[in-house]
């Protein structure tokens, strides 16, 4: 995966519920896993924005309650610092389902802002977005 220009924090563990912000049909879900995550021995690991994880959907259509997906974390509520030395968070904790391991979104627009380091790894989500902050 690419690196993005940014410090980003901790902000999510594994087992948070957060928004989906697409049009895939889920409304919230769990985080299970991160992949390619980056942590020390024996300690749990976490997600950040840009993160790849593993959810699970935990509300939305019935047909997809319960299934295992993929997506990218687009939004944290925890603080983090850009390298021009601002500090950005958002409202709330989103996600954006994938539909497959190349990083295509499976909805067709997100709903709410999208953050910059977001356009950096995974411009295919990215360009689905209301806007870019």
């Amino acid at each position: 995966m690419k690196a993005i220009s940014a410090r980003v924090t901790r902000g999510l563990a594994i087992g948070s519920n957060v928004l989906a912000a697409d049009n895939s049909g889920a409304r919230i879900v769990r985080i299970t896993g991160v992949k390619h995550g980056k942590t020390k021995k024996a300690r749990q690991q976490y997600a950040k924005v840009g993160d790849w994880v593993k959810v699970t959907v935990k509300a939305g259509k019935p047909d997809m309650r319960g299934l295992l997906f993929d997506a990218v974390i687009i939004r944290q509520r925890k603080s983090y610092r850009r390298l021009t030395g601002e500090r950005v968070c958002f409202e709330d904790n989103a996600v954006a389902l994938l539909k497959d391991e190349k990083g295509n979104p499976k909805g067709t627009q997100i709903k709410g802002p999208v953050a910059r380091e977001i356009h950096e790894r995974w411009k295919e989500v990215a360009k689905i977005a209301d806007f870019v902050l």
